[in-house]
């Protein structure tokens, strides 16, 4: 693998996505909203874990507001597509205001 091909972000309809572990986070943290995906449970399907239930949170970036006050939005959805999908409609809505 070349250089160029190791430092590229991973992206899902145009915004960054960034994993560690069971969380994912997507979308840009120099935005005004960015969305927490954490992997609640998995199942396993022809030997590959994939995720069934997924919790999906809307954060605001602003520094001036505490944990607990970043939280817009949240949600369970089954399935990472499902809450992927979830995740862009939200930063799309929240980003145009």
């Amino acid at each position: 693998m070349t250089q160029a091909k190791e430092n590229q972000m991973m992206m899902y309809k145009g915004k960054p996505l960034v994993r560690s572990g069971n969380t994912i986070y997507y979308g840009s943290m120099a935005d005004r909203y960015v969305t927490l995906l954490q992997v609640l449970s998995t199942n396993e399907f022809h030997g590959i874990q994939m995720a069934s239930k997924v919790s999906v949170q809307l954060l605001s970036t602003d520094p001036n507001h505490g944990p607990k006050e970043r939280i817009v939005k949240k949600t369970e959805k089954n399935g990472l597509y499902n809450a992927l999908n979830i995740a862009n409609i939200w930063l799309m809505r929240y980003l145009e205001q």
